[in-house]
């Protein structure tokens, strides 16, 4: 669309001004538990104060609650704060994966895991004796050895 108003402006002078529509966000009245989720939900400060209020001064927004919400317009606030539980409950209960770019991270949680009196000299001692080796990065017991030579 731009191309076109350039060509136009080289060609003839004349500008071509373009009006793009601003999306104004519903007005959301008093949430309540039997509120309905919006179809065009948006974190704000209004839904921010709702979940504080009925879940307490802990909460957050999450990626994961966001994606719920967004999902289930038309569900009850009710709905939402028990899947907040869930998701909470899920994420509390599981490791995840961790992705290639944070084997560090993983591997220096794994160190302290395994060695409760270690300290962060040893565990990014066994960190890079360990990128040296052929394979994975994961953690091991036999990483030690690494704290063994000097």
């Amino acid at each position: 669309m731009s191309g076109l108003r350039i060509a136009r402006y080289l060609d003839t002078g004349e500008k071509i001004t373009v009006t793009i529509p601003t999306k104004r966000p519903a007005y959301i009245g008093d949430i309540t538990a039997d509120s309905l989720i919006e179809s065009d939900f948006v974190c704000s400060e209004k839904h921010s104060a709702y979940f504080v209020q009925s879940i307490g001064k802990g909460f957050r927004f999450n990626v994961a609650f966001q994606k719920w919400l967004k999902a289930n317009a038309g569900k009850q606030y009710r709905d939402a704060i028990k899947a907040y539980h869930e998701i909470r409950s899920e994420k509390m209960n599981s490791k995840g994966v961790i992705d290639k770019q944070f084997e560090y991270n993983a591997y220096i949680c794994d160190f302290f895991a395994e060695n409760k009196g270690g300290n962060l000299y040893e565990a990014i001692k066994c960190w890079t004796y360990k990128k040296r080796l052929h394979g994975y990065n994961r953690y091991e017991k036999t990483d030690l050895i690494a704290l063994d030579k000097d």
